[in-house]
């Protein structure tokens, strides 16, 4: 039986993972996604290649990892889903946590559906069955894909069956509960990707034309540091990398026990994350490399090098061209799936968990009642032939508006509206782990709202006035607005729906007698004056 969590201040019955390295390997399966391996090789290159490596680490460093140690120590502290956390922190917050709960919600609708493609192309690389012209396989044959966008009820049989098999097998995970299903998952899935994924580039690294590759990705452009694009790029490709800033992170460390290591665990994740889209921008501009050697051209006259078309179009015509092509054209489209189910398992437990403790459900129920009908929702839409279209734009409105706009409005109301980052930075510095200091607060409390609301208000501004990818304004104001639409409905109707049990006599871990001021230790007073010792709050 899975260990719980008993809190004496409000009776709650709360799962825990096994340990450190359960919940490491759950959060590296978070932040690895599909994203890593086929948008990262892409935006690097288009950004300076190796030049861009040091916007990239700066980035990481001052909001990626700031905003990570951010979500950590909300959720480890206050002990609850996105909506939970918020609400002990200050009732009004809630709606906050249900807004990140309803983004959540957004993405896996699409999510699983590239998801069923790669275990799809898993099949189909076997016998390489998508023949000379990758495009047309992929698009016309697989996807049948309409003439024209819109939102379609013609179900193409083929992406049906494997997109309702996925769903069966991500719900049947979730049912088993955070530590006999998520981790065991993860400590199945993730040493079995590096692996495979080790492999491919290993092979990739060893074909012809693979240094004219990797020169195209590492050769630095400096002028390009001169650009703003650029650094908004980087942040871009950390934020939307290391899973933070829509629940999945204050879910996840909710769920670690009282004395966990928070901020050396945050280090880890980050830079484990950074070293895969480093390990996978390897492997690919091999291929590319190698593909363009066969072709008798260079690199920059290649199309497709980021994300479907990169992965379903430009790779399969890679492997059809190298030896042992379905050998490795099983590993690599084994790798997406994957890293594609690691991700999607962090993202629903985010909805599942809120409404675990918003209902009272158990795991297994909440699995068949917020999954199954996700999945039923999920399927309607992307098994049909304009499943292509609706992904997109659901894909590009979601992100650059409902994920970047949370983390926004998250740093502002937890550092300027509440007031609580020296309260949260005392929380991860009385804990085994690197020490944090005061440069934390100002990063996140300043830097990161300054950042990332310019990365919003430029975003919002480019989808006001320019129709992305010059589809029609009809198709995208009801899709791309109806899906940021749709996440703040979930925060409007579940911030009203009453509670099925108390959560506001929640007490929170008391911090330590010490408290960090001014980069200096001093004593804090208990109500009768004497410094008190931390309380035992949890677990047997």
């Amino acid at each position: 039986m899975a260990e719980k969590t008993v809190s004496r201040h409000h009776g709650a019955h709360r799962e825990q993972w096994s340990g450190q390295f359960g919940f490491v390997l759950a959060a590296i399966g978070s932040a690895v996604g599909l994203g890593n391996i086929w948008r990262f090789p892409g935006v690097a290159y288009e950004n300076g290649g190796g030049a861009f490596l040091i916007p990239y680490l700066v980035a990481l460093l001052t909001a990626g990892i700031p905003i990570l140690l951010l979500d950590y120590s909300i959720g480890h502290r206050f002990r609850g889903s996105a909506p939970t956390s918020f609400r002990r922190m200050s009732k009004p917050a809630e709606g906050l946590g249900w807004f990140q709960v309803g983004v959540s919600l957004v993405i896996t609708l699409y999510y699983t559906a590239v998801i069923a493609w790669a275990a799809s192309f898993t099949v189909f690389a076997a016998t390489q069955a998508w023949g000379e012209n990758t495009e047309a396989f992929f698009f016309g044959e697989f996807l049948q894909i309409s003439e024209a966008p819109g939102v379609g009820l013609d179900v193409v049989p083929g992406v049906l069956l494997p997109l309702a098999l996925i769903w069966v097998v991500t719900v049947a995970i979730l049912a088993l509960g955070v530590q006999k299903g998520v981790e065991r998952a993860n400590v199945v899935f993730i040493p079995t990707l590096v692996v495979m994924f080790l492999a491919i580039v290993v092979r990739a690294v060893t074909l012809d034309g693979a240094a004219e590759g990797l020169n195209a990705f590492f050769t630095p452009d400096w002028a390009a540091l001169t650009n703003p694009a650029v650094w908004i790029a980087a942040y871009g490709q950390i934020f939307f990398s290391l899973s933070i800033a829509f629940g999945i992170m204050i879910t996840y460390s909710s769920y670690l026990r009282r004395r966990a290591n928070l901020t050396s665990t945050g280090l880890v994740v980050g830079f484990g994350n950074s070293s895969f889209e480093l390990l996978a921008g390897i492997g690919v501009f091999s291929a590319l490399g190698f593909m363009a050697f066969q072709q008798g051209v260079a690199i920059d006259d290649l199309e497709r090098i980021q994300g479907v078309g990169l992965a379903f179009v430009a790779f399969p015509q890679i492997l059809s061209m190298m030896p042992g092509g379905p050998v490795f054209g099983v590993l690599f489209f084994a790798s997406l799936t994957l890293a594609g189910l690691t991700s999607l398992l962090s993202i629903l437990q985010v909805v599942s968990a809120a409404f675990q403790e918003k209902f009272g459900w158990s795991p297994r129920r909440a699995a068949l009642i917020i999954g199954g009908t996700v999945a039923v929702v999920s399927t309607v839409l992307f098994s049909t032939t304009t499943a292509l279209y609706v992904l997109d734009v659901t894909d590009k409105y979601i992100n650059e508006v409902g994920v970047v706009g949370s983390a926004v409005v998250m740093t502002l109301v937890v550092g300027l509206a509440l007031r609580r980052l020296r309260e949260l930075q005392t929380h991860l510095n009385a804990r085994p782990g690197v020490h944090v200091g005061g440069w934390w607060r100002v990063l996140v409390g300043l830097g990161v709202p300054l950042v990332l609301g310019y990365i919003f208000v430029t975003g919002v501004r480019s989808l006001l006035s320019t129709p992305y990818d010059d589809y029609p304004w009809d198709f995208l104001t009801p899709v791309g607005w109806g899906a940021v639409g749709l996440a703040v409905l979930v925060a409007i109707v579940m911030t009203v729906v009453p509670w099925r049990h108390d959560v506001d006599t929640f007490v929170p871990q008391e911090l330590p007698p010490r408290e960090l001021w001014g980069g200096r230790w001093s004593r804090v007073p208990s109500a009768n004056g004497t410094a008190s010792a931390p309380r035992e709050e949890e677990q047997r």
